[in-house]
């Protein structure tokens, strides 16, 4: 398995670019499955999460195609699409699996798709999912790990639509809600999602679906109405920026100093995040495709609870947490969302980080320095994380299990020396 070796100390100064939304483009890359028409998605960033769900909706029959001419460029046909199944060994690693549910379910009358892995962050039930579709009609069954959901059979013996319904999901679900919202595109009917979720990603995929012949209203709240249509039709689609990446990266500079600029970053997205930046010491301008954070000496720590959006995100809960464990005076962190998403909390005391759990709880006591030392990340954002700490920590870091970094960070460890970092990747 790759590592990242990083020499801490170094300031960071410079540009970077961010990247598409890692938790818009799979959705995304989904919702062309809605049509048999072509789909072309721009900014799609390199992830092993994307190519994991290129490789799943290729072994379905769709043709899905990076453009090497256009770098972030997909094109997907799903005009031949022949097996309506997503397999255990292709999604085994990825909860976003589920998002092949609705879609499927919506265009061909059914649908087998695995029960989704991912980190091992806590919980993240389906039933939900199901509930939802089978309101809207759909008999589903658990059987040996996987979902089966088929639409009732017509005289003729094809399968029938999807009904528009009302539906209210128990708990706020981001993939609860991206999967109704593609599959009530393609229903009989007005469906009205109550209680949906409001991250910009779910904007992004309607605002696709939309271009897609879709009839959305009220995306961005938490009431969302959709008109079912018999057909949706090819688009072109730019996935938006990724606020995680973004909010990580601003973290990274407020942590060891600097002034960076982030071109494409969205301010609008990470309201939360950079108003806790701004109490902790940094100062952070925004203009029209870019974010420019500045900080010298160190930062004040900060509480703070993660909560939906537009709340403070628990993607960026343990990056924050790696500020926190070496600024100045006490913050307590509550998670709200995830159960065992405290992971990296061991680690970071290996690197000198003074913090103690308690339950949904964290009390971090800053400290003036960290020291490098060997880490293993055990999540996605617990690796971005420790990446953060490693630059700001003496002497060197090196950070075991980077897999999970890859699957939601385009390029991390490139971008981070373009802006003044000591950091490589060691391949295994």
């Amino acid at each position: 398995m790759d590592k990242l070796l990083i020499r801490g100390g170094r300031q960071l100064a410079g540009t970077v670019d961010i990247s598409g939304a890692k938790n818009a483009a799979l959705p995304e890359l989904c919702a062309a499955l809605l049509t048999a028409d072509t789909v072309t998605l721009q900014n799609v960033p390199r992830l092993q999460d994307v190519a994991t769900m290129l490789k799943l909706i290729r072994n379905m029959g769709v043709s899905a195609e990076r453009t090497e001419a256009a770098p972030g460029t997909v094109t997907i046909n799903a005009g031949g699409l022949s097996s309506p199944e997503a397999p255990y060994e292709l999604v085994k690693t990825m909860r976003a699996s589920v998002l092949a549910l609705g879609p499927l379910l919506a265009r061909f009358g059914e649908a087998t798709v695995s029960l989704p892995g991912g980190c091992a962050i806590g919980s993240r039930p389906v039933d939900q999912h199901i509930k939802g579709m089978q309101a809207m009609g759909a008999d589903i069954v658990v059987e040996h790990g996987y979902m089966i959901a088929k639409l009732p059979l017509k005289p003729n013996g094809q399968r029938g639509r999807l009904k528009g319904c009302s539906i209210t999901t128990d708990m706020v679900t981001v993939t609860g809600t991206e999967n109704f919202l593609m599959a009530a595109s393609l229903a009989e009917g007005e469906t009205i999602l109550e209680n949906a979720a409001q991250e910009p990603e779910i904007g992004d995929l309607a605002e696709m679906l939309i271009k897609m012949g879709a009839k959305i209203e009220g995306h961005g709240s938490s009431r969302i109405r959709i008109e079912g249509v018999e057909r949706l039709h090819g688009c072109t689609h730019q996935v938006v920026a990724d606020r995680i990446e973004t909010g990580t990266f601003l973290c990274a500079v407020a942590a060891t100093g600097g002034d960076v600029v982030l071109r494409h970053g969205r301010a609008d997205h990470l309201d939360a995040v950079i108003d806790l930046l701004r109490a902790a010491g940094a100062t952070v301008t925004a203009g029209d495709g870019f974010i420019r954070i500045q900080a010298q000496g160190r930062m004040q720590a900060q509480s703070f609870r993660t909560t939906e959006y537009p709340g403070f995100p628990t993607d960026m809960q343990a990056q924050f947490m790696a500020l926190n464990a070496i600024a100045e005076g006490p913050a307590k962190v509550t998670e709200t969302i995830f159960e065992n998403r405290f992971m990296h909390v061991n680690e970071m005391v290996r690197l000198g980080a003074r913090i103690e759990i308690d339950g949904k709880f964290a009390i971090i006591d800053g400290v003036e320095k960290l020291s490098g030392a060997t880490v293993m990340a055990t999540d996605l954002r617990a690796s971005a994380s420790l990446v953060i700490a490693g630059l700001v920590a003496e002497g060197e870091t090196l950070v075991e299990r980077i897999y999970h970094l890859d699957r939601g960070y385009d390029q991390m460890e490139a971008k981070l020396r373009g802006i003044g970092a000591d950091i490589e990747r060691i391949k295994s």
